[in-house]
């Protein structure tokens, strides 16, 4: 079972430069630390050696991750993203019903969010809530801190 994962050309290639420092980089870097380890002699009680062969796995384990990613993913045609409706890909206005706060989210793959930037992923209870949504309906959306209710103000790319 593949997962499709719809991505910009940026993300990708975001994605792809990760991809090529952790296997270019990072990997021989942590094959270097694991040799010096072994050196130090017995392996039972080397403490050192553990710590870089753990490394080394949750290395691996990202490098395979992102090269899933790489081969599932599918570049999204932004010329033809609808704004009549919320979709991935939309930058969204919002007004938060109760305190009348004014957030603009971007709602993008998974791979892509970053919510220091204003980018949530599609998967996110509160873009779930938003997508097929049109300008000034209203989404009730329940999260992990309780129910809040969003006017969607504008839909844009």
């Amino acid at each position: 079972m593949t997962n499709v994962s719809y991505i910009t050309e940026e993300g990708l290639a975001k994605i792809k430069q990760e991809l090529e420092h952790l296997v270019k980089i990072e990997r021989p870097a942590i094959s270097e630390q694991i040799a010096e380890a072994r050196d130090k002699g017995d392996l039972s009680e080397n403490a050192e050696y553990d710590a870089a062969k753990e490394a080394q796995g949750m290395l691996e384990m990202k490098i395979v991750k992102l090269e899933q990613i790489v081969a599932n993913a599918r570049i999204i045609d932004e010329s033809k993203i609808d704004t009549s409706t919320v979709q991935i890909m939309n930058r969204v206005k919002l007004k938060n019903c109760k305190t009348d706060k004014v957030v603009e989210y971007t709602i993008v793959s998974e791979s892509e969010s970053d919510i220091k930037v204003g980018k949530i992923a599609v998967t996110t209870p509160i873009a779930r809530g938003l997508l097929g949504k049109k300008v000034g309906e209203v989404a009730d959306i329940d999260v992990p801190s309780g129910h809040m209710s969003f006017e969607i103000m504008e839909i844009s790319m």
